[in-house]
């Protein structure tokens, strides 16, 4: 049976972007009808989803009345994904959740298809994805921000000692960037997951507005036995920051909060308090630390995660 990825863009505010997102994907080289596109506008109010629609015919362009996030976002693809029959419970159909802000290098998606197709227990797999100036977005690999890797993240060591694994449990930083290597999770921003993994695990959870929502699904989908790729000989660039860098404050105050749903909803049930409360405490003051060092900064150099 042919393989059949449907790609899920959301767009916000962002058309240029997505058309050229969307652009790089229709250029891939695999059979034009193994591939399908949606575009979600997720409450853009700017005349979005009509240009969308104009521009990209063949196109599912589902229009949200309201921001939902990205979670809210890509589920409203997902689920009418779910729903068609045919599509539910087959091994061979893929979700492939794609920024407005990437472009997708022409092998791309039949590297990773064809890895996906070689690797039935693999559930999620992401490739590398590269930031405009060539260096490695850390986010693209992941390990689970357990207590531990949290830490080190959070109080900088992991940033000053990237090769020692003790410290590098979260951004992965002491492997080799071009090994493929099963992760605890890859970057939302572009990832292939079989469909028939998220039958077993849900959709995205939308308690997660931004970020966190893909380390939560790479958590359950593990959680019912799939594995979780990073497969760098499929390329991705990531234009960073590119649809939220005049909202960054607020996309910080997002990241932090994102934590601290993470640790509550995977690791506060089984922790004692006094580490509950110092999680807490950490991400709090990392994160008004942040977002005080971010808010000194030209606009140009803003940080949004």
């Amino acid at each position: 049976m042919r393989a059949t990825v449907h790609a899920i863009v959301v767009n916000y505010c962002t058309p240029e972007l997505t058309i050229d997102a969307v652009e790089h994907l229709l250029a891939s080289d695999i059979q034009p009808d193994a591939l399908a596109v949606w575009i979600v506008d997720n409450g853009s109010n700017d005349g979005s989803a009509e240009r969308l629609r104009a521009r990209f015919p063949a196109a599912r362009v589902l229009a949200s009345p309201r921001n939902l996030g990205f979670a809210g976002g890509n589920n409203l693809a997902l689920r009418e994904l779910q729903a068609a029959p045919a599509n539910a419970q087959q091994r061979d159909t893929f979700a492939l959740l794609l920024n407005s802000d990437t472009e997708v290098s022409p092998h791309a998606l039949g590297q990773c298809l064809a890895f996906m197709q070689a690797c039935p227990a693999a559930g999620i797999v992401g490739p590398k994805v590269v930031l405009p100036d060539g260096r490695l977005d850390l986010a693209c690999r992941r390990g689970f921000p357990t207590p531990a890797n949290s830490f080190w993240k959070l109080t900088g060591l992991a940033r000053r000692f990237p090769s020692n694994p003790r410290f590098t449990g979260y951004n992965l930083t002491h492997l080799d960037e071009d090994q493929t290597a099963e992760v605890d999770a890859v970057m939302g921003a572009c990832m292939f997951v079989r469909l028939a993994a998220i039958a077993d695990a849900g959709l995205l959870d939308e308690t997660f507005f931004m970020y966190g929502e893909d380390l939560d699904w790479a958590y359950r989908i593990k959680a019912h036995g799939w594995q979780v790729w990073y497969y760098p000989q499929a390329r991705v660039r990531h234009l960073k920051g590119a649809t939220t860098r005049r909202q960054s404050s607020g996309m910080l105050v997002q990241f932090y909060r994102a934590m601290w749903l993470f640790h509550c909803k995977h690791y506060a049930g089984r922790s004692p308090a006094l580490l509950n409360w110092l999680v807490m405490l950490g991400i709090t003051a990392r994160g008004a630390l942040a977002v005080a060092v971010n808010a000194l900064r030209p606009t140009e150099r803003k940080r949004v995660a």
